[in-house]
């Protein structure tokens, strides 16, 4: 077995590698003075399994464009089989076709699903899609990980009220609850709180409904993604103002673009949970904390599957 790691997910890959005691290839990624990237990588692959580690997370196209090389070398390298594990999927929130009067989108996560695979990877594994049906983009098997049991001791089961931040997170808000149970082994009440946001009509505030009772909860915020974060803290907001005792959010990956870190520390969210799908390099701050996937990886890679 061989494990690649690509320059976006260092420290997860490093990590990953320790724990399977396996030391990980060599790669060198370099650039062209035009900004062409170019990716080699040690050629005692031959006949290996090759599982490659790498998140096309921003810069989301530099990121992409090294993954799809790597793939290639490691494939021209002759590996029996490869395995690409994204920790994060880039462009995954572009997973339908948007039409207007006289625009047309790109259905673009279908688009780098074939990407990868015309590089030629066998399979590959994600961790919490931002939607299920980009499975069926890929004509590959996909492994789509949850990481739920990373955030478990982040969670105040006490008064527990677990909440959707849209109509659209519901499955995934029920699926933590779910996950939650089993790990603490808790009753939950099955009842999901959902925040129905809306706009009167175009530049005017978000307005914010919060649909079941929170008060003297402690509310977790389950979903995918904090981009922007400003959503995630009206929706704090909005918790806290219907009596919440605490609002924390487990979110998966942490894109936090712009001055989404400085938002979220000046915010009434008490905490902000997120995992390492991406490499943080932000100035560390009381209100959010990282938790690590490695364990979710590497128990998927000892568990075979990306054999299948």
């Amino acid at each position: 077995m061989k494990i690649i790691i690509g320059s976006t997910s260092n420290k997860l890959g490093e990590s990953i590698a320790s724990k399977l005691n396996i030391p990980p290839s060599f790669v060198q990624v370099s650039k062209f003075a035009d900004g062409e990237i170019s990716v080699e990588v040690e050629s005692d692959i031959y006949n290996q399994e090759a599982y490659i580690i790498q998140s096309t997370s921003p810069p989301t196209n530099d990121s992409l464009i090294e993954l799809l090389l790597t793939i290639d070398a490691v494939k021209r390298s002759g590996a029996k089989r490869i395995t690409t594990i994204i920790p994060y999927y880039g462009y995954s929130r572009q997973d339908r076709v948007i039409r207007n009067s006289n625009m047309q989108s790109a259905l673009s996560a279908k688009l780098i699903a074939n990407l990868i695979q015309s590089a030629g990877t066998n399979n590959v594994a994600v961790i919490d899609l931002h939607s299920s049906q980009i499975e069926g983009f890929f004509d590959v098997p996909v492994a789509n990980l949850s990481c739920f049991e990373v955030f478990v001791d982040s969670v105040h089961t006490e008064n527990l009220a677990i909440v959707a931040p849209d109509v659209g997170a519901i499955g995934r808000a029920r699926a933590f609850a779910k996950a939650l149970e089993k790990k603490c082994e808790i009753k939950f009440s099955g009842e999901i709180i959902v925040i129905d946001k809306y706009r009167e009509k175009a530049g005017t505030s978000e307005v914010m409904n919060v649909i079941g009772d929170v008060a003297n909860k402690n509310c977790v915020i389950v979903d995918d993604i904090v981009d922007s974060g400003g959503t995630l803290c009206n929706a704090a907001f909005a918790l806290k103002t219907r009596g919440a005792r605490s609002v924390i959010s487990c979110i998966t990956h942490g894109v936090l673009s712009g001055n989404a870190v400085e938002k979220i520390s000046s915010s009434v969210l008490d905490k902000l949970v997120i995992t390492d799908t991406i490499l943080h390099k932000f100035k560390k701050t009381s209100k959010i904390e990282v938790v690590s996937i490695a364990n979710v990886l590497t128990h998927f890679i000892q568990g075979g599957k990306g054999a299948s």
